[in-house]
């Protein structure tokens, strides 16, 4: 319960309004019990007993001449007999009516009022909850992404942070109010009858004890629904991202039915879960009336006992209060449990938040504008857990030249190149960016010398204006249309139905291979780095589409510091040096022609590609 609440740390930017909620349910509550207690003194005229009660008691109209409780219940007191000798007793009774109404009336108010403040740190919290689960699931390195299904992350965006809202947050007008009523309530009831009260909290804590070990419970098949849950969502996101496979391999009714049984589980689970949650109501309920009828037999043998000190009506309204009671203890119980089920989610929604930031920025990072000289990887080693996936690189890539790395899937090309803009860091070793260490510089500045063109190209559901200028602030239009143009996307761009404001659908989907390339590569142009990374750009494009790309590419790498992983070996004969790396280490290095001559594995590769025909 208290790791729970500690969610409610995301409340201190709200606590002006917490604060306004506390006094007016102080308020409200204090405005119940007085119009309770005035019912007092209408049994008392009902019962004949009003003069009896406080005999020789003179009405004095001087507030200032009371100074404690027994001072303004004999002014009280005095006024109703006033009252009564002067009006009769049904005038009395009118009077207090209406002073009851009154009460309640503002008791309600200030219950709306406490209410009406709450709305605002009860979304607020889930708000900031969500804004810093998005942002710390962007700035969260790769790495920690290898190991996660994407699904069960969106559930803890989404489904998590939901159940939070409605688990936890909706249970903090119960926690805040509730207690509070309680409480006073319970004092109330002291000073009425300090012996029959101590009876009740003997009473209490019995029946807490019992409705907490239902609340255990009730988490542990929370959180693995909420498991459940993630995992269902993955399923359906690994679904629609592969239809099309499902379709063309006829494994429809495969994905249905493992779909369907996994819901089956997850339905289970949520029986269960509810039908745990919903026995709080009803069992605080009956443990509530046990209390209420020893209440009654042990107050009754009070009131018929001669010897005893406790009146009818005082009684009476005792009841009356003690049955006030039941509510707030029902919705703190209801609220212990909503916040049992919702610790799961908490839980989960913890895992992303308190996650390691392997990538992080030194304090007082050094700015950098500019790239001057040299990248250089000095003994670089980089392993994934436990396999080593660079060993021992040594590298030099000089300001202007092009750098082209070839090898077989596997052999960490794009490891290679993940590195630069601190995707990752390295395991052993350091990378170099004009003589300084990639990791005294500020992250955003590094990465701001870099444009990366891959062959998995990422567009977002977006226009294709902001798809262009993507992270450029204040990104004017006529420089938006000039990187279109160098990167020979203007045509095809002008043919969309609403040209540069054209929405291009998840992914980009709503174009063609070629097409999602070129807006990659005019996102690059309107970037203007220093330094270029291509990562099998073309790899995966048709002939003409190919062309239309290397084209634009070739504009862009124009006056720049390149490093291209090439997958097409033709692409790359006039870089300034080719490196191959096979199984994480450099093996050859040098240019086309010498690396050619050397017949090693480079002409291996360029041999199985059939490009050797016209050359020696």
């Amino acid at each position: 319960m208290i790791k729970s609440l500690k969610i409610l740390k995301y409340a201190l930017p709200y606590w002006g309004s917490a604060l306004l909620n506390i006094f007016f349910n102080l308020l409200s509550a204090l405005f119940s019990l007085v119009s309770f207690t005035l019912f007092i003194p209408v049994l008392e005229i009902l019962f004949d007993r009003t003069h009896r009660m406080v005999p020789g008691v003179d009405f004095n109209p001087d507030w200032s001449s009371i100074h404690s409780v027994s001072e303004l219940k004999a002014w009280f007191y005095g006024t109703i007999s006033s009252v009564i000798e002067s009006y009769g007793e049904m005038r009395a009774l009118w009077y207090i009516a209406l002073i009851i109404i009154v009460l309640f009336l503002l008791k309600n108010l200030f219950r709306y009022l406490a209410m009406y403040f709450l709305a605002r740190v009860r979304n607020g919290v889930v708000m900031d909850l969500r804004n810093a689960m998005y942002y710390k699931a962007l700035i969260l390195p790769l790495s920690f992404y290898s190991g996660q299904r994407k699904g069960d992350l969106m559930a803890r965006l989404g489904g998590d942070v939901q159940e939070v809202e409605w688990s936890v947050m909706s249970s903090l007008e119960m926690l805040f109010r509730d207690p509070i009523t309680i409480l006073s309530y319970l004092i109330t009831l002291f000073i009425i009858n300090p012996l029959l009260t101590g009876f009740v909290l003997v009473l209490l804590p019995i029946s807490g004890l019992l409705i907490a070990q239902i609340g255990k419970s009730l988490k542990r098949t929370s959180r693995k629904s909420q498991e459940k849950m993630g995992f269902l969502m993955s399923l359906v996101e690994e679904s629609i991202s592969g239809l099309r496979i499902i379709k063309a391999f006829n494994a429809i009714e495969a994905s249905r039915r493992n779909f369907e049984k996994e819901n089956r589980r997850y339905t289970r689970l949520m029986i269960r879960l509810y039908r745990k949650r919903d026995l709080a109501s009803p069992l605080s309920e009956f443990l509530g009336v046990v209390v209420v009828v020893i209440i009654l037999l042990f107050g009754g043998k009070l009131v018929l006992d001669p010897s005893g000190n406790l009146k009818p009506e005082v009684f009476l309204v005792y009841l009356g209060i003690f049955s006030q009671l039941i509510p707030p203890a029902k919705s703190v119980v209801q609220a212990f449990y909503n916040v049992q089920k919702g610790a799961a989610s908490i839980e989960r929604i913890n895992a992303i938040l308190k996650a390691e930031e392997v990538i992080t920025e030194k304090p007082h990072a050094l700015e950098k504008l500019t790239f001057d000289e040299t990248i250089e990887y000095r003994g670089v080693w980089f392993r994934y857990e436990h396999d080593d996936v660079l060993k021992d690189i040594h590298l030099t890539i000089r300001r202007g030249h092009t750098l082209a790395i070839v090898g077989q899937s596997g052999s960490g090309k794009s490891t290679l190149v993940d590195l630069l803009p601190r995707f990752y860091d390295p395991s052993i070793g350091a990378i170099y960016l004009d003589g300084v260490d990639l990791r005294e510089y500020r992250i955003d500045h590094l990465r701001a010398l870099m444009g990366i063109v891959s062959q998995d190209t990422i567009l977002f559901n977006d226009t294709v204006f902001n798809n262009i200028a993507l992270g450029m602030k204040g990104a004017k239009e006529e420089d938006v249309i000039k990187a279109a143009k160098v990167a020979n996307a203007y045509d095809f761009i002008m043919q969309l139905p609403d040209g540069f404001q054209t929405i291009i659908g998840d992914r980009g989907l709503k174009l063609s291979g070629g097409q999602r390339q070129r807006l990659s590569i005019a996102r690059a142009v309107l970037k203007n780095p220093p330094i270029l990374i291509l990562d099998e750009a073309t790899s995966s494009l048709d002939t003409e589409s190919e062309r239309l790309v290397q084209d634009a590419l070739d504009h862009l790498m124009e006056n720049r510091t390149v490093i291209v992983i090439a997958h097409r070996i033709s692409t790359i004969r006039n870089a300034d040096e080719i490196i191959v790396m096979h199984q994480g280490s450099i093996v050859e290095r040098g240019t086309h022609e010498y690396l050619y001559a050397m017949d090693g594995m480079y002409r291996k590769l360029f041999d199985m590609q059939n490009l050797n025909g016209n050359l020696p």
